[in-house]
């Protein structure tokens, strides 16, 4: 029989070495961040989007903000779409999925849809998440505009990105601008941090924002398109425009409009509309950010008429400004022509974001203990180091490596339930055989913080070895190796 201090020792390292992929991972502090916004005019998703995505590209994003318009919200497809995940969502987690990305968040109002993916390594540091909605249409009772945002902590930086579709129409532009401010007013988050939207480090505010180009003729319009003289049309963009006299708009920073304008188009083509309508091209969909501006020292008071309050939290966040600080720049800002299944192009910005990591250890560290197979009960080790609202509505789930998102898992236990305590670091977590796929793969631990709703800890990769009683039955082929049949069961 093995030593006891030997097993302690042997369960030791597995769980010091648990860790290692966000280590190697996660210690820069330079991040990669492409962002989409498209409305697909209630059409189905083609059948590829690695361009969209740039899946081919040498650089890897580290998260991907993925922001629709228009997706086909009739009350029969919505139904269907709340009950099992809608075509879009489906086809860009099962392109991510295999190259190691997670859809982390999500949240869709009708026709609107926002997606947050990450790479798996980034998943334990993404915390806070918190996601909400406003309807504008029809007196505001109405969702087919409005906006949809999703908050998070992202190594301890508060980021927010907004999926808005505004108003219609070329005389709207007042319009499209009160019904931005009045989402900026009614969305609310946790006030113990980041009650509203400008109050997050970062702010992302994108979409079909249906800002048009005003005053010139068609020909005119047309030209400058044909000839790539953009910058002959960007006066006349209602949204810049805007920005001269509304305070709200000129916190937000864009990138130059250097590419041509991404809507009318008639579908599958890259021909401007030519129907009887011949709608002015124009700059609807776009991509804009606000870095929140650093705190200014308050001006000398007298000590009875200063709010002791307000001045540590003043101070606190100044500090916090300075010892973390948080930078972002633009790399690319363009449309995609390839794809023609609806009247706009989809509009594609990459991001480089530079900040100083609050935090570099995961809550929880988690690992399999021994081998793993069907023919015999499983444990999993844990232990939390840091502290952390743990409830016994915690849960850890064994996932195939390539999970689309939290709720893919194979089967999961309660922290709680049959739990054993090894030390005073490390907790034991039972595992049945029967919860555990008989034709085995490579899969990995999670453990999710019900209180945060998020998961804080993922373990290294490990093999599940094939059941041989399995096998000996005739219950699973020798030749077959992988989750698909078990997961898809």
């Amino acid at each position: 029989m093995e030593n006891d201090d030997d097993t302690k020792e042997d369960t030791q390292s597995q769980v010091n070495n648990s860790v290692s992929m966000e280590k190697n991972c996660c210690n820069e502090d330079t991040f990669r961040l492409h962002m989409v916004t498209w409305n697909v005019a209630t059409a189905d998703p083609p059948d590829d989007v690695s361009s969209l995505l740039h899946l081919n590209s040498p650089k890897a994003p580290d998260l991907y903000v993925i922001g629709l318009q228009e997706v086909y919200a009739a009350p029969h497809r919505f139904i269907i779409d709340m009950a099992v995940e809608d075509s879009w969502s489906h086809l860009f987690m099962s392109s991510l999925a295999p190259r190691g990305y997670l859809k982390v968040s999500s949240i869709r109002m009708q026709g609107l849809l926002l997606l947050f993916f990450s790479k798996l390594a980034h998943v334990p540091f993404i915390r806070d998440i918190q996601d909400t909605y406003t309807r504008t249409g029809i007196f505001g009772y109405w969702g087919n505009k409005g906006g949809v945002s999703i908050r998070l902590s992202f190594y301890g930086h508060m980021l927010c990105f907004l999926n808005c579709h505004l108003a219609a129409h070329m005389q709207y532009a007042s319009q499209r601008v009160d019904e931005f401010e009045y989402i900026l007013d009614t969305q609310t988050f946790d006030p113990k941090k980041t009650p509203h939207i400008l109050d997050h480090k970062l702010v992302f505010w994108f979409g079909d924002l249906n800002f048009r180009v005003q005053d010139h003729g068609m020909h005119f319009l047309r030209n400058c398109i044909t000839s790539h003289k953009f910058n002959l049309l960007w006066s006349k963009d209602q949204l810049t425009m805007m920005k001269k006299k509304e305070a709200v708009l000129q916190e937000f920073d864009e990138g130059p409009l250097d590419f041509q304008p991404t809507y009318k188009f008639d579908r599958f083509s890259d021909r401007y509309d030519s129907s009887g309508k011949m709608r002015k091209p124009a700059w609807t969909d776009r991509i804009l950010w606000r870095v929140k501006p650093k705190e200014t020292p308050p001006e000398e008071e007298k000590d009875e008429d200063r709010d002791s309050g307000l001045d540590e939290k003043n101070t606190k966040q100044q500090q916090e400004e300075e010892e973390f600080p948080l930078k972002l720049k633009q790399d690319s800002y363009t449309s995609n022509m390839e794809y023609g299944v609806s009247d706009h192009k989809p509009v594609i910005g990459i991001f480089t974001l530079e900040l100083r990591k609050m935090y570099e250890t995961p809550l929880v560290r988690v690992c399999a203990e021994g081998e793993w197979s069907a023919d015999f009960d499983a444990m999993v080790i844990y232990s939390p180091l840091q502290p952390f609202p743990s409830s016994a509505w915690d849960w850890i789930g064994l996932y195939k490596v390539g999970f689309r998102s939290v709720s893919d898992y194979i089967t999961y236990t309660w922290v709680k339930d049959d739990e054993v305590s090894f030390n005073d670091e490390l907790t034991q977590v039972y595992v049945s055989k029967d919860e555990i796929p008989v034709l085995g793969g490579e899969c990995v631990l999670c453990y999710y913080c019900s209180t945060l709703q998020c998961i804080v800890g993922i373990s290294s990769p490990f093999k599940v070895q094939e059941s041989k009683v399995a096998i000996e039955e005739g219950l699973a082929p020798e030749n077959i190796n992988g989750l698909d049949k078990a997961t898809a069961s």
